[in-house]
């Protein structure tokens, strides 16, 4: 159906005139009669009567007005969808407990009238995709991550430096440490079941177990976070590594430590993705939200995999 041709059926049923409505359409009176007369044509009834006051319409026209106003009103939420600067920012933050959930959510506290659209894709590759196709606005990820390069016209800002706690039952040899440093790890097994080769992640905990000589295991089926909260509480030989600001909350029994990891700190890099060619106005105002916080990365002594270093 012509909506140009459903506007000015409203816009003639509310002037009370061919000629009115040409005002407020900006169009000429002919083309008003023009578009009406074929809209009636398509239908096969009548929708106005001419009198010498203007135009009335016919009980076929009462009839059709309230299905028009709505098709009007459902074609400009479906324009307002798309189109930047109206529609909700859509963003991927990989998970709602871990980090970019928690940078996300500042954002929005900074900025409470920006509609915001989160999703949780699985890994890089799949956010290389969504971006390219338009799915998603932004992504937060590690990267570039080997194996991962940057799709041409995507571009990545580093945004977060996110450091380590060891999470361990109270019966583990260092449950009573206040802090560790990484060759304090060494013999103890770190048991992390999320990691999934091919992934970022997978990438940047490879790294860390080569640098320092760390036993990190992903045996097992991944049954959840509780699921590993569980395990870590109940088994003195198993540890964990969780990001300081992932978000974790357990049963008062599990007795649980949440030991920072220091000297140097294990930085897990989170980086910002985007399409080049976004026009969203609230992406320019999430970039510039995180560049004021990555401007505060910690002085202390850092470890980064190879593939995050010397870019910012």
């Amino acid at each position: 159906m012509d909506l140009d041709a459903v506007r000015t059926v409203v816009a003639t049923a509310d002037a009370g005139s061919f000629h009115l409505a040409a005002v407020d359409l900006s169009i000429t009176q002919q083309a008003v009669s023009k578009r009406i007369a074929s809209l009636e044509k398509d239908l096969g009834v009548r929708l106005f009567t001419r009198t010498p006051r203007g135009a009335r319409l016919t009980l076929d026209g009462q009839a059709f007005l309230p299905h028009a106003r709505a098709l009007l009103a459902a074609a400009d939420r479906a324009v307002a969808s798309v189109r930047p600067g109206r529609r909700a920012l859509r963003v991927d933050v990989i998970g709602s407990r871990l980090a970019p959930s928690a940078l996300l959510r500042d954002f929005h506290r900074a900025h409470p009238d920006t509609e915001l659209d989160v999703v949780h894709l699985f890994d890089v590759a799949e956010a290389h995709a969504a971006l390219l196709a338009g799915t998603i606005d932004a992504s937060f990820r590690a990267a570039p991550a080997p194996g991962h390069p940057l799709p041409e016209g995507i571009l990545a800002e580093r945004v977060h430096d996110e450091p380590h706690d060891l999470l361990t039952g109270p019966a583990h040899a260092l449950a009573g440490a206040a802090s560790l440093t990484p060759e304090r790890l060494v013999g103890h097994r770190i048991w992390i079941p999320g990691i999934v080769p091919g992934t970022e992640w997978a990438a940047y905990y490879e790294d860390l177990a080569a640098a320092f000589g760390l036993t990190i295991e992903s045996t097992g089926p991944n049954f959840g976070v509780d699921a590993l909260l569980d395990v870590i509480a109940d088994t003195p030989s198993l540890a964990t590594l969780v990001g300081a600001q992932t978000r974790l909350v357990w049963p008062t029994g599990h007795d649980l430590r949440r030991i920072p990891v220091a000297g140097p700190v294990p930085m897990y890099p989170h980086a910002l993705l985007w399409r080049r060619d976004n026009p969203h106005p609230a992406l320019a105002a999430l970039r510039t939200h995180l560049a004021a916080g990555a401007a505060n990365r910690p002085a202390a002594a850092v470890w980064a995999p190879e593939w995050a270093r010397g870019w910012a």
